[in-house]
């Protein structure tokens, strides 16, 4: 199955950081804040979208502004372009 996403909306798969230790606390995945750095999987077919954003770019993205999606046990969000942030280098 694929995912396509329509008009000013683009698939994002979050990117996964790297942990950082500091002492010996411990916290739990559930408490831990969900990344909002993703990698752009698919782009729709808005052209004023496709300018700004390319396949395989990093975003950053509004913290509430994703819809998840879980596709052959995968997971992914689907963003709207005013919930894109921004572009990491």
């Amino acid at each position: 199955m694929k995912i396509t996403p329509i008009d000013d909306r683009v698939l994002i798969k979050s990117v996964e950081l790297e942990e950082k230790k500091t002492g010996n606390i411990i916290i739990p995945d559930t408490a831990k804040e969900k990344p909002q750095i993703g990698e752009i999987i698919a782009v729709g077919n808005d052209e004023e979208l496709r300018e700004l954003v390319k396949k395989g770019e990093k975003v950053l993205y509004a913290k509430y502004g994703a819809t998840d999606v879980e596709l052959e046990g995968e997971k992914y969000l689907i963003v709207e372009r005013n919930d894109i942030l921004g572009i990491v280098e």
